[in-house]
Order: C-alpha cells, then sequence, then structure tokens
C-alpha cells in the first residue's frame, strides 16, 4: 500500500521537458492536478486541472475514471509538502480500491458503479471507459499510470517557468515576489 514516504517526487525540469515533448497534435498522455485552493491565484501550470483541496472527497472517484488514459498524473499544491502529496495519496489508494492490486478488473466501470451503489449516487450512460483484455482502456492505451508529486510545487515551477507562456498561464510575477511560507 502507498504511503507519503513512498511517494515519487518529479522535478519541475522534467515535468517542463514531459510537457515540451508532447506532440501538439495529440492528447497529451500527461494530467497535472492542481489541488490548491484560494491560493490558486498567480497562474498555472499549462493544461492543468483545479481540484481544490476541499473538493477531493468527491472529486477523487471522478478523476479515477477521468485519468484512465493517463500514462503521468502530477499532483501539486502551493510547496508540495501537505496537499498535493496528500491528494496523490487519496488517488493511489482510490485506483487501487477501484482497480485492484493487479489492476486487471474486466472493467473500470465495474469497479466505479459499485463505487456509485456505496455512495448512493447515480450514473449515467456513456459514463464509463471499459478495459479491455489486456489492461488498456479501449482505443486508448496501458492503465498502469505513474504518479508524481511536483517537487517544491507551484512556487518552485513558477521560480524558472513562471514567465513562459509555454508552460505557465495567468502568470502573475507581482504575486510572487514577496511570497513566502
Amino acid at each position: 500500500m502507498a504511503t507519503i514516504a513512498s511517494l515519487q517526487r518529479l522535478p519541475a525540469s522534467k515535468l517542463s521537458a514531459l510537457l515540451l515533448s508532447q506532440p501538439q497534435d495529440q492528447e497529451s498522455r500527461v494530467a497535472i492536478i492542481d489541488v490548491r485552493d484560494d491560493d490558486h491565484i498567480g497562474g498555472h501550470i499549462r493544461g492543468s486541472t483545479h481540484v481544490p483541496s476541499r473538493t477531493l472527497d468527491h472529486a477523487i472517484p471522478t478523476l479515477v475514471r477521468k485519468l484512465a488514459n493517463k500514462e503521468t498524473v502530477v499532483f501539486h499544491c502551493a510547496l508540495s509538502q501537505q496537499r498535493g502529496p496528500a491528494a496523490a495519496l487519496r488517488y493511489i489508494r482510490e485506483r487501487e480500491r477501484l482497480l485492484g492490486p493487479a489492476r486487471q478488473p474486466s472493467s473500470i466501470a465495474d469497479a466505479m458503479l459499485k463505487s456509485a451503489a456505496e455512495r448512493k449516487t447515480e450514473a449515467t450512460e456513456g459514463e464509463w471507459e471499459y478495459l479491455d483484455a489486456e489492461g488498456k482502456v479501449e482505443g486508448k492505451g496501458e492503465t498502469e499510470q505513474k504518479v508524481y508529486i511536483l517537487e517544491r510545487g507551484f512556487q518552485g515551477w513558477q521560480e524558472v517557468y513562471g514567465e513562459d507562456p509555454r508552460l505557465t498561464e495567468a502568470y502573475s510575477k507581482e504575486l510572487w515576489l514577496d511570497y513566502d511560507y
């Protein structure tokens, strides 16, 4: 079972290289999940998804489903010391719970429907992605994922890549000049 100590950290330089190496005409194989709350200001990594940490109880099962075809998932908060690692750990544990340790369920839909029933929520038709016999999402690729924490969080990222429009959106340098935790 995953623990905070077993989570892998990804330096900003490796994430930027990964993002820049992706073909622009294809769907990204990398998902970046920004779990900052009210401090989600001053910019964000291009293409990232904002999922405030206070919404994770409801969002994690949906993230597992939506990110099923991603090769790499990177979580971060401002510093990646508390919220980012906690979110990554919750994501990994929920993914293992839904898919099992062998990661070979007949379908992610079966796991998600079980989860939905447990939470007494309703599923809508066409909402689930199915895994084939090889553990791939039909028509999409491997389901085995690498889950990382962005080393030094967005604070570290913006120090190097904040002003690079290929990598950062809505950047406001003024907000980061006196940023200190």
